[in-house]
This record gives C-alpha cells, structure tokens and sequence, in this order.
C-alpha cells in the first residue's frame, strides 16, 4: 500500500475508533461519565449493540469513500449511497442503520424525492448540526491525494458539507477542519495544528461565520478549562471540542479518551478528534486492541485502498 493510502487510513480507522468508543456512551451527561470513565471498547447495553460498533458518522464516511473509487468524486453515488445508508443499513457494521440526524435525513429524503444533490442540504439557522462536519474527511483526503490547491480544497469541502449541511456556517467549520488536517498529514507535529489554524484565519477570516469559530483561534483556547469545553451536537462545539482534545494530550487514546468523556455527542466528538489525532500519530499509535475489535475494519480499509491507490 502507498505511503498516500496509509495516511489516508491512519484518518479513516482512527475516526472510525473514536466513533465506536463514543457509541454506548452516547449522550451520557459529563457528570455521570466522571463517575465511571470509559476506558476502553464496549457495548452499548441500551439498544444492544456490540462492542467495536460504529455509528453514523463512520457510515456516511463511508458512502463517501466509495463514491471515489477510482480517484474520481461521483456525487450522485454517494448520494445514492447515503439514501442505502439510511432505508437498507448498508455502510453499517451490523445491518442496522442508527443515529442518524434529522437535517441528514431531510437532505437524504430531497434527494429521493428528485432533488439534484448540489441542492439537498438545508441551510437553515439550526441545521448546523455536526453531521457534515463528522463525515467530511474522505473529501479533504481526496483533495490531498489530487493535489488539489487549498482553494480547490475549500471549494471542495464547501460543496460536500452542502450535500446535507448547507448552512455558510457548517460550511466554515467543514473548511477550518480541511485545513488543519491538511496541514496535519503534510508535517504530523503538533505544531501544525496551529499553522493549519493560521491558514483557516488567512483564507476564512473575511467570511462572517468565521466569527462563530473566534475561540479556537485565541492564544489561550488550550488553556480553557475543561468545563468551559462544549461537547453537543452543535457544528462549533464539535470542532472546538475536538481541537480542544488535540492540543491538550499527546497521544491518541488519550486524545479519543478525552474526546469521548466529555459526554453529550460522544461518538461524533470522538469521531472528530480520532481522524485528526490519526493524522498527527499515524495508524500504529491506534491501540491493536481497538483496531482489532473495530467491525468490519477490513471493508473500511478496502475503501481507503479503493479510493487513494496509486495506480487510479
């Protein structure tokens, strides 16, 4: 496998992971969480789901992958893709479809019912959700893999979130991501969070919802308490919390760990944070452990192997 395709994985398996860590705690407030962090896989005893189980965000992630094999972004598969997602269970690890967010499933039904995919997402004030945010990866990686410049690239990741999440602010969010992961697989130091931040402030700074996101950008914003860290489903939660994680650990299961017992949307959270902690720490610094209760591990590896092989 080429040195590009495992970047690539080190992204999609370490997202993947701190989905699956985050699923049976999910929406578990952050006190009761303090009384018994989680630490490891496990199952999620509510509905029944076994350990290793990933949510929605890995599976949309998914739909995306496979809607670039061949080095090509076929918008109207993924799509496709999305809608077998939500009404058949494919793309899950188990056959059954759960989670999904509301401006997702209203983006997915518009496209049933013959809408053009570049005109599903709802751009409403509450629909900046996460759910694009939490599946926007594979598109950056695409951008990577291509070349692309970073204009490209924030063209790119603009019209992807809008497949679902249309609104200028989950937009930014999706873009200010790109640009630190980016900056991320190109030197994968933390250090590079910050230059990646830099860029986000160059190319985003004059666009008005980038002042939504003005605390990951203070020079003090690892230095917040933990309290004043947000972890719902908000998109400027989500990425602050998961920037938040990054730069105050230094590996990646303490990064997911911290991700995930910040409680509320703890599988988006720690999906967030595991993608970019997989950039900065690389494939093998995701425990074996993890990796190998991970379901369907191997289909998500195809894709990465399908939609980033050298020879495309």
């Amino acid at each position: 496998m080429d040195a590009f395709c495992e970047k690539a994985k080190a992204v999609v398996i370490g997202h993947a992971v701190g989905d699956a860590l985050g699923v049976p705690v999910e929406f578990f407030r952050r006190e009761a969480l303090e009384r018994a962090l989680v630490t490891d896989m496990s199952a999620d005893e509510r509905g029944g789901i076994p350990a290793g189980s990933w949510s929605d965000d890995t599976s949309m992630s998914a739909c995306a992958l496979d809607g670039m094999a061949g080095g090509k972004i076929d918008y109207d598969k993924i799509m496709q893709n999305f809608a077998a997602w939500l009404t058949e269970g494919k793309f899950t690890p188990g056959g059954v479809t759960f989670g999904a967010g509301n401006t997702c499933v209203a983006a997915i039904g518009r496209y049933l019912r013959g809408m053009p995919y570049d005109k599903c997402g709802l751009s409403g004030e509450y629909d900046n959700g996460n759910g694009s945010l939490m599946r926007i990866h594979p598109f950056v990686l695409h951008a990577l893999f291509k070349d692309m410049s970073e204009e490209e690239m924030l063209r790119l990741t603009g019209t992807a979130s809008s497949l679902t999440h249309a609104h200028p602010r989950s937009v930014v969010g999706c873009q200010i991501y790109a640009l630190v992961l980016s900056a991320l697989l190109s030197a994968p130091e933390k250090q590079s969070i910050g230059r990646g931040l830099k860029r986000a402030e160059e190319l985003l700074g004059k666009n008005p919802e980038f002042a939504a996101y003005r605390r990951i950008f203070r020079k003090d914003f690892a230095a917040l308490p933990r309290a004043e860290i947000r972890s719902g489903g908000y998109v400027v939660d989500t990425l602050e919390a998961a920037l938040w994680c990054l730069f105050t650990t230094d590996s990646y299961p303490d990064c997911v760990l911290a991700a995930v017992n910040l409680g509320e949307d703890t599988d988006t959270t720690g999906a967030v944070a595991g993608g970019l902690a997989g950039a900065l720490y690389g494939y093998e610094a995701v425990p074996a452990r993890w990796r190998n209760a991970l379901l369907k591990r191997d289909s998500l590896e195809n894709l990465c192997a399908r939609a980033f092989a050298a020879n495309v």
